[in-house]
């Protein structure tokens, strides 16, 4: 009988199946819930991918903080369609510490159909009636690059580098062309985005030149308002005669028969390029006929004659024309983007114009740095001499040879005109960019401070060269890498072997002359806006204002949410001037995005380089900026 028993199995079924019904159920929940769970998850995530794409769309059109974060929202709870209840954190591009990133974070809130009550059942007092969890959606955006190249082509860029044998401008040339190269390539494989990479070329030696072509420019003080524009003439030495100059309306006029056809003309340094001639030829020319007395007799004339009539004419060749260099802006304008307008004269781009100055020679036999036209006045005082304004008027003599580029009215303009951005994606603009950088020649000295200047508004959306996005175009870098060879200078006559006699403090520059000062100012422009002693006249206390200079713009540059990227070429710590622009260049330079330096910190966006591994130092700036433009 007890075998039979412990073999009947009949009822065991029931037994199995009720102390298995438990885990049965509570498996049957968790995989509902989970089911559920994964699809809400799934559907929160395509909710999320849909809204960043499309609130990165809005970024790049320049939608407003409030604008984006509503859009977003509004954008992903209509892709829910109301399926889960989850909220949306969105972190906009300017506020992420990565930079040119969306990030949307979706926090959701799931409340299970079963799994309380099983946990209940199961004892769980504390279950859990909600799971929460995020997801998240990061999207880089598709970055457009414009970058100003503004290299150093001063006299010292024509020397061997350190640890090449090659000249430092031609080691420049191919390391310039290798960058462009490299994004160019890159840039080709974006056919969706319009201008996916733009580079513009500024080089800068003791001026920046924008190029001749833009005489007439909107931008251009093309009728003498700029305060500076007339700070190097005496008017009033024309204030008589035939050929006279007046003031009226806020401009110089041409006054009086001796001007002929030019009566009225507004005179400005464009004009005065136009007035400086060399005498061609003169010729007599037929003007009518006239009947003169033949002969006389007891005073009456017995017989007439009819003869020609001629005047004297003279042609004219030209001496000079502007090559294309421009005068920093007065205070603060030099520092700053801000765009040209005739309603505000001092934000308007003034043509250099160097002064003739004093024919007259020192005790040591020395001539004036700028003398290149006659003075043509007897005045003892060498200041009055080079101020002295009817001298410009008066053609030079038959066999005067016409200036060369550089010299006369162009002293200290050396340089090449600035390339404008220019599609680097496509072949025509890589081929336009390469050959102006082909083209850099050395010569002259270094004004870094105009080279950045003239970077931050090539690259930017605004006059004077406006081929750049919007400045307020999210989605796009606009970048300035700057590369000198030296210290920033300017010069005192003598260090240069000439005299002083009109006490200039300096030879002619972009910040005019270091002795004059800025009109209505007490100080001359080299020095306004800075801490440096204004009567200190030596090399390097204009070194040290114009590193002054250097520090500012770099500061309103990146303020404007510009890129700066500096190299130091060549230049030795062991050297005091040196070392300052060393320090000078290290403090212009912008954080990176990418790097951390060995403190933890953002590292600098600057190289201390050598020539022999300039080329080096170009492919990492040629990561960096290709880190600018990942996509993810």
């Amino acid at each position: 009988m007890l075998r039979r028993f412990l073999s009947d199995t009949r009822g065991n079924y029931l037994l199995m199946t009720a102390a298995a019904i438990v885990p049965i159920l509570g498996g049957m929940a968790l995989a509902v819930d989970y089911t559920e769970m994964s699809r809400q998850r799934q559907l929160t995530l395509n909710a999320l991918d849909a809204a960043g794409i499309a609130t990165a769309r809005r970024v790049i059109e320049g939608a407003t903080d409030d604008e984006l974060t509503a859009y977003a929202k509004d954008f992903f709870q209509a892709n829910m369609n109301g399926a889960a209840n989850a909220s949306l954190t969105v972190v906009l591009p300017k506020n992420n510490a990565g930079g040119g990133t969306l990030k949307l974070t979706a926090d959701l809130k799931y409340k299970p159909y079963f799994l309380p009550a099983f946990s209940a059942l199961m004892g769980d007092e504390n279950a859990t009636s909600e799971v929460q969890f995020d997801a998240v959606s990061e999207i880089r955006l598709k970055n457009t690059l414009e970058v100003a190249l503004v290299l150093d082509n001063s006299g010292s860029m024509d020397y061997k580098g350190s640890g090449s044998g090659k000249k430092r401008l031609d080691l420049l040339k191919e390391a310039a062309k290798d960058l462009v190269d490299k994004l160019s390539e890159q840039a080709a494989q974006m056919k969706q985005v319009a201008k996916p990479v733009q580079f513009g070329l500024v080089p800068f030696a003791s001026s920046v030149n924008v190029g001749p072509q833009y005489a007439n420019a909107s931008w251009m003080d093309t009728e003498g308002r700029s305060p500076i524009h007339h700070e190097n003439f005496d008017w009033t030495t024309m204030k008589s005669g035939v050929k006279r100059v007046e003031y009226s309306g806020g401009v110089y006029v041409k006054k009086g028969a001796g001007w002929l056809d030019k009566e009225n003309q507004v005179i400005t340094r464009f004009t005065m390029y136009d007035d400086l001639k060399i005498l061609k030829k003169t010729k007599k020319v037929k003007t009518g006929t006239q009947v003169t007395c033949a002969r006389k007799r007891w005073g009456r004339c017995v017989r007439w004659k009819t003869e020609n009539v001629f005047k004297t004419v003279k042609t004219f060749k030209p001496f000079v024309t502007w090559d294309g260099c421009v005068e920093a802006r007065p205070a603060p304008y030099n520092r700053t983007d801000a765009a040209p307008a005739s309603s505000n004269p001092s934000t308007l781009f003034v043509p250099m114009f160097a002064a003739d100055e004093t024919d007259k020679r020192d005790d040591y036999n020395r001539s004036a740095y700028g003398d290149y036209w006659l003075d043509l006045t007897t005045t003892s005082s060498n200041y009055a001499r080079q101020r002295y304004m009817p001298k410009y008027f008066l053609e030079a003599p038959k066999g005067t040879k016409a200036a060369k580029p550089g010299t006369g009215p162009n002293i200290s303009c050396t340089t090449k005109p600035i390339t404008p951005l220019t599609d680097t994606s496509e072949k025509e603009g890589r081929k336009a960019i390469r050959k102006a950088i082909d083209d850099m020649d050395a010569g002259g000295g270094t004004n870094v401070p105009e080279g950045i200047a003239w970077g931050w508004r090539v690259v930017s959306g605004g006059l004077p060269f406006d081929q750049g996005r919007p400045d307020s175009e999210k989605g796009n870098d606009k970048v300035v890498i700057v590369l000198t060879d030296g210290e920033s200078t300017y010069y005192t006559p003598q260090s240069l072997g000439y005299n002083d006699l009109a006490k200039n403090r300096s030879t002619y520059s972009a910040y005019g002359y270091a002795g004059r000062n800025q009109p209505g100012e007490s100080k001359s422009r080299l020095f306004m806006n800075t801490s440096v002693s204004s009567s200190n006249y030596s090399n390097s206390n204009y070194s040290a204002a114009l590193n002054e200079h250097v520090l500012g713009t770099c500061s309103n540059a990146k303020s404007a949410g510009v890129i700066v990227m500096t190299v130091a070429l060549d230049l030795s710590s062991a050297d005091s001037g040196q070392a300052k622009q060393i320090a000078t260049l290290r403090n212009c330079a912008s954080d990176s995005r990418f790097r951390r330096g060995s403190n933890g910190q953002p590292a600098k966006l600057f190289w201390n380089a050598t020539s022999g591994d300039l080329s080096d130092v170009f492919d990492e700036i040629a990561d960096e900026l290709s880190n600018l433009r990942i996509v993810g």
